[in-house]
């Protein structure tokens, strides 16, 4: 980290140097850094500014959708829903490191349906896989007709 270098002649009322305080030869002066500390009250933020929160992008909106397509009357824990979110991005990514993989023996620079397809096959189990395939196929039908 950089520290941050103040100009003295923008602030009139820092200290002069004086021997025991001398600054560099240059006519800056360094800011002291303190040190970062979280407190509980969040009181070292300026009043009316708001901190940005981090985006953390999840799949809780869309499994929350299927889940009331498929029962409308349950509900489901944060717990679950964590646990259900970290299952589709492992299985994301196990698809994505195979169809990787499957371009790369082919020695083709994209990854297409095809790919997809053959490692939706390969990742998931029998009959699952079936029905992954005829949904995927389902839905690349209907954005392309679209």
């Amino acid at each position: 980290r950089r520290p941050i270098r103040l100009s003295t002649s923008q602030h009139p009322q820092s200290p002069q140097p004086t021997p025991s305080n001398q600054a560099p030869s240059s006519t800056a002066v360094e800011a002291p850094m303190a040190p970062k500390t979280a407190s509980k009250e969040g009181g070292g933020e300026k009043k009316g500014k708001k901190k940005a929160k981090k985006s953390v992008e999840t799949y809780k909106i869309y499994i929350f959708k299927v889940l009331k397509q498929v029962h409308p009357d349950i509900g489901i824990s944060s717990k679950a829903m964590s646990i259900m979110n970290s299952f589709i991005n492992d299985i994301f990514e196990k698809l994505a490191g195979e169809s990787a993989k499957l371009a790369r023996y082919n020695k083709k620079p994209t990854i297409t349906s095809r790919e997809i397809q053959t490692s939706v096959r390969l990742v998931l189990p029998g009959e699952l896989a079936k029905h992954a395939v005829s949904e995927g196929t389902k839905a690349v039908t209907k954005f392309t007709s679209s």
